[in-house]
């Protein structure tokens, strides 16, 4: 009998250099084709997304608008389904089921179907599951612009060490970096 393979989850994340993740509208100046190719592929390795409230509700009102012109990017997020951890929601939208409950406890059990997660943005949801050991792998871009204050990515008491596992630079200066837990 053949052993179950876990499934894996990873975090893709936009900061600036000083750490701010909210609002990335400052990333615009900087996001061209390659970031673009990169983030395709992302989503293309993504079985579903594990995803916080704020995020969730902010991608359900934007990703519907944007399937036209987004081609089969928006297809995909629009049509992939979506794990939502909330205490506030009761009604799910956009192939959405909600966590309820112990989190860490919903996600374990979604590893263990073994699926690819992709997480975006959801702070909150990164900080637990980092704490608990649960992100395989965080793909960060780091955007070459300081904007002095924002919601930082990491909160205080989150502690992880990392290894890099993969790296490039786009043409634009975005340092586009792969951690794995070490």
């Amino acid at each position: 009998m053949e052993a179950k393979t876990m499934g894996k989850i990873y975090a893709v994340e936009y900061v600036t250099l000083d750490g701010v993740f909210e609002e990335p509208a400052w990333s615009g100046p900087y996001f061209n084709e390659e970031l673009s190719n990169w983030q395709a592929e992302n989503l293309k390795e993504a079985d579903a997304m594990l995803l916080g409230r704020r995020t969730y509700e902010g991608f359900k009102e934007a990703w519907p608008k944007m399937e036209a012109e987004t081609g089969d990017f928006g297809k995909k997020m629009n049509g992939m389904g979506k794990h939502v951890a909330t205490t506030t929601l009761t009604e799910p939208e956009w192939n959405a089921e909600f966590i309820k409950g112990d989190v860490v406890e919903a996600v374990k059990k979604l590893k263990a179907e073994a699926g690819t997660l992709m997480i975006n943005g959801s702070a909150s949801l990164v900080n637990l599951l980092t704490r608990h050991n649960l992100i395989d792998e965080y793909r960060i871009m780091i955007f070459p612009v300081v904007v002095g204050e924002g919601r930082k990515l990491w909160d205080e008491g989150t502690k992880v060490a990392l290894r890099q596992a993969g790296h490039f630079t786009t043409k634009t200066g975005v340092e586009v970096i792969t951690y794995v837990p070490e």
